[in-house]
């Protein structure tokens, strides 16, 4: 499908987070992807990855969730990258991170009309996604390899795996078994908790390190990558009538 790309602001009270938004060219009504991005930024890959989606028929946008700290950032996977990243990482709270998920909904709704919302995160955004599965607007949300649901929440407080209970839709997981930042026993607990609330979940483990969706880095696991879309392409297919 022939996609057309810009980037946009979304308005968030007095903040204006700069968004990169893929969309079909053809006129139709398309259900809404939000796309949030790893420690990087908006970078190469979460552009690709935001392209990819609005060619099956999506209108997808990747909201920078640094605006507050670095407008603008974007980075490659160096270790003095990995190090910078975590520091802005750390100087988010889980409120403006849901705050600048909800705005990227309701610009989406009020710019397009679109009703169907899903969500899709990587790395620390995999984190965040799992966060914003308790909006009411997010209907379906794939969780990559999201580090520290278990064990902490953005800005401090309970983890976020205890929020479980308030998701509203379907959420599917994905980690890597050999993850080093996410230990298995954390992946347990987190299937554990969506049991335990009867959430509709799926974990899917695969023999894999961290990252192992991302092409542009050394853990890039190719089969793991292609199953995972798979996966992500008959989920968000729930969108649509």
């Amino acid at each position: 499908m022939d996609i057309q790309t810009r980037w946009v602001k979304v308005p968030n009270q007095d903040l204006e987070i700069d968004s990169y938004l893929a969309q079909p060219v053809a006129a139709g009504t398309y259900p809404g992807i939000i796309v949030v991005q790893e420690i990087f930024g908006v970078n190469a890959h979460i552009r690709d990855v935001t392209e990819r989606i609005a060619r099956l028929g999506y209108v997808a946008i990747a909201p920078s969730i640094y605006q507050r700290q670095a407008p603008g950032f974007e980075t490659g996977y160096t270790p003095a990258d990995v190090e910078q990243g975590r520091v802005y990482k750390d100087q988010t709270t889980a409120a403006e991170l849901l705050s600048d998920v909800q705005a990227t909904i309701d610009y989406l709704k009020r710019e397009f009309g679109i009703s169907q919302f899903g969500t899709i995160g990587f790395c620390f955004g995999g984190h965040v996604v799992y966060l914003a599965a308790t909006l009411p607007d997010v209907r379906v949300t794939a969780s990559f390899y999201g580090g520290g649901i278990a064990t902490m929440t953005p800005g401090g407080g309970a983890p976020t795996i205890s929020r479980t209970k308030e998701i509203h839709g379907t959420i599917w997981c994905f980690f890597g078994t050999r993850d080093p930042l996410i230990p298995n026993e954390q992946v347990d607990q987190i299937e554990q908790e969506l049991q335990k609330h009867g959430i509709d979940h799926q974990i899917f483990r695969y023999d894999a390190d961290h990252g192992f969706f991302c092409n542009e880095r050394d853990s890039y696991d190719p089969q793991a990558a292609a199953d995972s879309w798979e996966k992500v392409q008959e989920l968000f297919s729930r969108l649509r009538p």
